[in-house]
C-alpha cells in the first residue's frame, strides 16, 4: 500500500488536483491585499505573465485559463492511459507530507547555511519584512505554486531532458539540473523592486532550499513540491515575529 501511495501520487491527477486549492488561495490573497501597491504579485508569476502578455495574452483570467488548459490535458491524456481512482486518503498524505517537509527543510537548510556561514540572520533583511503580514503570506502561496511551477517544472524538467538526451546518466543529470536550478532560483530573489540585498548568507540559505525543493520535485513531483514551499514560506514568515 505505502508503495502504491508514493507512486500514485505523483500521478499528474493527484499532483496537479493538489495544487489546484493552492492556485485558488493566492489569487484570491493577490485581490484582497490589492491597493495603494497595485496588487503585489509573486515575481515568478510576473515573469510568467510577462511571457503571455508578449504573446497577446494579459491578465489573471488568461494565465489561469492556459494553467487551467495545460493541466487539464495532462490529466485527460494520463487517465486515458490508466485507471486512476481518486481518493482523499491520497491528498491527506500529501498534505502531511507537505507539513512534513516544510518543517524538516526549514531546520536541516537553517541549520546548514548556519553551520557553513554562521549567517543565517542575514534572510531576515529582505524585502518580505517591508510588507504587511497578510501581503507576506499571500507572497508565499504565490512563492509555492509559480516559484515551483518556473523553477522546477519548466527549468528542472528542461535541463532533466536536456542532460538526459545528451547522453548524461539518470543520476548525474538530476544532481546537475538541481544544482543549476537552485543557483538560478536563488539568484532570481535579488532582481525586481521587492528584491533582497544580496548577501552571501541569505544567497546560501536559497540556494540550498532551492537544492531541497528540486530533488523534492524530482522524487515527489510538482504538488508536493509546491505545498511544502508554501508551507516552508509560511512557516518563515511566522518564525520572524510576523504574528506579534
Amino acid at each position: 500500500m505505502a508503495t502504491n501511495y508514493f507512486e500514485v501520487s505523483r500521478k499528474h491527477t493527484y499532483s496537479l488536483l493538489f495544487a489546484l486549492p493552492l492556485l485558488v488561495l493566492y489569487e484570491v490573497g493577490a485581490v484582497m491585499i490589492r491597493g495603494e501597491q497595485q496588487g503585489i504579485r509573486n515575481g515568478a508569476d510576473v515573469m510568467l505573465r510577462t511571457l503571455l502578455a508578449a504573446g497577446g495574452l494579459h491578465g489573471t483570467v488568461a494565465l489561469t485559463a492556459v494553467l487551467a488548459l495545460v493541466s487539464a490535458v495532462l490529466i485527460v491524456r494520463e487517465r486515458r492511459r490508466e485507471r486512476i481512482p481518486l481518493q482523499g486518503g491520497v491528498f491527506a498524505g500529501m498534505m502531511m507530507e507537505s507539513v512534513a517537509y516544510a518543517l524538516l527543510f526549514g531546520f536541516v537548510v537553517g541549520g546548514v547555511t548556519n553551520w557553513l556561514l554562521n549567517a543565517l540572520l542575514a534572510i531576515q533583511g529582505g524585502a518580505m519584512e517591508r510588507l504587511p503580514l497578510l501581503d507576506s503570506l499571500v507572497l508565499s502561496l504565490g512563492a509555492g505554486i509559480y516559484e515551483e511551477l518556473v523553477f522546477r517544472v519548466l527549468l528542472v524538467g528542461a535541463l532533466l531532458w536536456t542532460f538526459r538526451h545528451a547522453g548524461v546518466s539518470r543520476r548525474a543529470s538530476a544532481v546537475w539540473s538541481a544544482l543549476i536550478a537552485a543557483f538560478l532560483f536563488s539568484a532570481f530573489h535579488y532582481v525586481g523592486p521587492y528584491a533582497y540585498p544580496l548577501e552571501l548568507g541569505s544567497f546560501t540559505f536559497r540556494f540550498l532550499s532551492g537544492l531541497a525543493f528540486s530533488a523534492l520535485f524530482i522524487v515527489r513531483g510538482f504538488g508536493i513540491a509546491a505545498w511544502t514551499h508554501a508551507l516552508y514560506d509560511v512557516f518563515l514568515v511566522v518564525a520572524r515575529g510576523g504574528l506579534s
